[in-house]
């Protein structure tokens, strides 16, 4: 048998509740085979690699890492929203100099598309120069935009049944604030993350499978103008007397002043305007069905790190993508990510699988069609049949010491770096 090689782990872009469960699962299974050596978690993701900053993750204690279950974002090795792009020759040498210098045999990428294209690029620049690398995807994004349409690729990704559960619970607690405030703030806009897909919120419809409540949800994809949005809620005002809207960020009100990130996606958190303060100020401008004024609320991050609204399901099928990562890794399986499956039947079950880098890097999932309502501004319930056992039934419990939550804390113990320092050719002035 070859001597053990040794495993880098990374992570990108937006965090989750549950990406650190991923990382878990990686751990705890490299532990158990004989041919992974130690395990090392790239300090903010690619850029760790291209920095050489490698935390030495077997080095750390069993009970820290037990705690990453309840351990949210990615404080714990860091993520960054850095893309090795085509024409980074520099950057592509320096992370096969990285790699070789610390006899890294596998190279697992947890993220979303962009990152299963980095994992993509580094497993296939290896083979081309005839490296024993092993590259090896590990599926995240609460987007769940990753994969195909058809959901034959990956059912959900992890992380996103997490933040349908933080929206099921949100709407709830709007509706009894909207409930008992109506007569002077009929109105309630709630903003929920979305850039291009709906998955998000309509997650807001768990909140009221039954539909009760004066509730309307609009997708990105939401075929309706801003006018025919405010004819829509002062209909809603003459029947119900109160309106709760749930809006994607990337439902066009025209322009916000927009910041793009490093990717070129719209960081509509850090643009000048908000959709929802948009809709709100025209609302109150144009008038509304009923006295007093709209409001908004504008959830921001705590939509993929609230740990208290975790779902099991989520924390669960977290851990097994990263066990089912490490496993491919250690089975020379290079260019795959680990994927979720749903099982046929009525009861809800899944299977743990892979599938090509290259079928789900920059892959962009869309909402299906089917699964928004005639309205325009709803979901049917194929959807809510769809999405309803990704949150759990129950609330997760978490460590807590004196009244605040128990979260990992690392030592910081790091590789030696063996190359010279570096700065990654996108950050040079």
């Amino acid at each position: 048998m070859s001597a053990p090689r040794n495993l880098v782990v990374a992570q990108s872009g937006g965090p989750s509740a549950v990406i650190n469960n991923t990382l878990r699962g990686i751990i705890e299974t490299a532990r158990q085979l004989g041919n992974v050596g130690t395990v090392y978690g790239a300090r903010h993701g690619i850029e760790g690699v291209l920095k050489e900053e490698l935390l030495d993750l077997s080095a750390q204690s069993d009970e820290e890492v037990a705690l990453l279950r309840y351990t949210p974002a990615a404080g714990s090795i860091g993520t960054c929203r850095y893309k090795l792009k085509a024409h980074q020759n520099e950057d592509f040498d320096r992370v096969i100099d990285v790699l070789k210098a610390h006899d890294v045999g596998y190279f697992i990428y947890i993220g979303g598309n962009d990152s299963m294209d980095t994992a993509n690029k580094i497993a296939l620049l290896a083979r081309e120069r005839g490296l024993d690398l092993v590259g090896i995807g590990g599926p995240k994004t609460i987007d769940n935009d990753v994969g195909d349409s058809e959901f034959k690729l990956i059912d959900h990704t992890p992380g996103y049944g997490s933040t349908a559960k933080y929206w099921m619970h949100t709407v709830q607690y709007a509706n009894e604030e909207n409930g008992g405030s109506c007569p002077a703030d009929p109105v309630l806009v709630l903003q929920a993350m979305g850039r291009k897909i709906g998955f998000i919120p309509a997650a807001a419809r768990l909140a009221d499978p039954g539909r009760e409540l004066p509730l309307q949800i609009y997708l990105a994809e939401s075929p309706c103008s801003l006018e025919q949005m405010t004819d829509n809620i002062n209909d809603q005002l003459r029947r119900d007397g109160r309106c709760i809207v749930v809006v994607s960020e990337g439902f066009d009100v025209g322009s916000l002043g927009e910041v793009r990130d490093s990717f070129g996606h719209v960081s509509f958190s850090a643009s000048q305007m908000t959709v929802a303060q948009k809709l709100v100020n025209h609302l109150n401008s144009v008038g509304l069905a009923a006295k007093g004024a709209a409001r908004a609320n504008v959830s921001g991050t705590d939509q993929r790190h609230a740990m208290a609204y975790a779902s099991v399901v989520d924390l669960d099928e977290a851990y097994h993508a990263g066990e089912m990562a490490c496993r491919l890794a250690a089975q020379q399986e290079s260019g795959y990510m680990s994927t979720i499956l749903r099982n046929d039947g009525p009861i809800y079950s899944v299977r743990y699988d892979k599938v090509p880098l290259d079928q789900v890097a920059n892959s962009e999932r869309t909402f299906p069609q089917q699964w928004i309502s005639p309205n325009g501004y709803d979901v049917t319930d194929e959807f809510v049949r769809y999405a309803m056992p990704l949150v759990g039934e129950g609330m997760l419990s978490l460590p807590m010491i004196g009244g605040r939550q128990r979260m990992t804390r690392f030592q910081r113990i790091y590789a030696d770096q063996k190359l010279p320092s570096y700065v990654p050719q996108a950050d040079r002035g």
